[in-house]
Parts: C-alpha cells; sequence; structure tokens
C-alpha cells in the first residue's frame, strides 16, 4: 500500500451547494467550508467527497460532448422507483437517455455532473 483513501474532489462553480446535496443524498455531514472548497464525511471525519471552485466551470455534458464526464458517483440504493422522487427533490435531473427499467439510472448533481442510483442487482460485486 502506498497511501490511504483521503477524498473524491469534484470542481464546480459552488463547493457549499454541491456538498450539501451529496451530504444529503449519503447521509454525510459537512466537515468544513471556506470560500472556495467544501467537505463532507462520516463519522471518522476522514473527508469522503470535498468540492472546490474552479473558474470558468463547465459542467460535463452527457452522455457525450465537448466537455467529457471525468469522474462520476455511484449511489447504491434499495429501490429507484422510491430514491428518484428524493433525489430529484435535492436538486439532481435525470439525465437523457437513462433507461428507467434498467438496474441504473444516470442523473447530474446541482453543479452538472453525473452520478447514477444503483442497485446491487446491478452491480455483481455490491454485497447482497
Amino acid at each position: 500500500m502506498i497511501g490511504r483513501w483521503h477524498c473524491l474532489v469534484v470542481d464546480c462553480a459552488e463547493p457549499l451547494t454541491l456538498a450539501e446535496f451529496y451530504a444529503e443524498l449519503l447521509g454525510f455531514e459537512l466537515l468544513g467550508a471556506g470560500p472556495d472548497w467544501a467537505a463532507i464525511g462520516a463519522g471518522s471525519r476522514l473527508p469522503a467527497m470535498s468540492s472546490h471552485q474552479v473558474e470558468p466551470y463547465r459542467p460535463p455534458t452527457w452522455p457525450a460532448g465537448p466537455v467529457p464526464t471525468q469522474e462520476h458517483v455511484d449511489v447504491l440504493v434499495d429501490d429507484l422507483d422510491e430514491a428518484e422522487p428524493q433525489v430529484l427533490a435535492l436538486g439532481a435531473t435525470l439525465l437523457e437517455g437513462s433507461d428507467k427499467p434498467i438496474g441504473f439510472r444516470v442523473y447530474a448533481d446541482p453543479a452538472g455532473h453525473p452520478f447514477c442510483l444503483v442497485t446491487a442487482r446491478s452491480v455483481p460485486w455490491s454485497v447482497r
């Protein structure tokens, strides 16, 4: 082992808004924030995700286009139909081409980053 996980850093225009979105979505807490950053994590206080302000920020285009998707988060849920209205209420948007009958759906967070809701059935390596 060379090192240990610290956090996923995601570029955006409004770090606190993005951190609050993912904190609510994932059940994390806000660990700290400054004028150009915000970090969230679980009880260990180790950041799981940090958002960092960049200017000018250009959100990725989905599924292809001039601004590539360079990272995304998969969120494991029990039921897609129950989770979807909850993430939409937080400010997510269902992305075009996300076929609802399959075991995952692709959304954009408030900064435009794609993320997926997945079920254990759709992810072969998930704990069932």
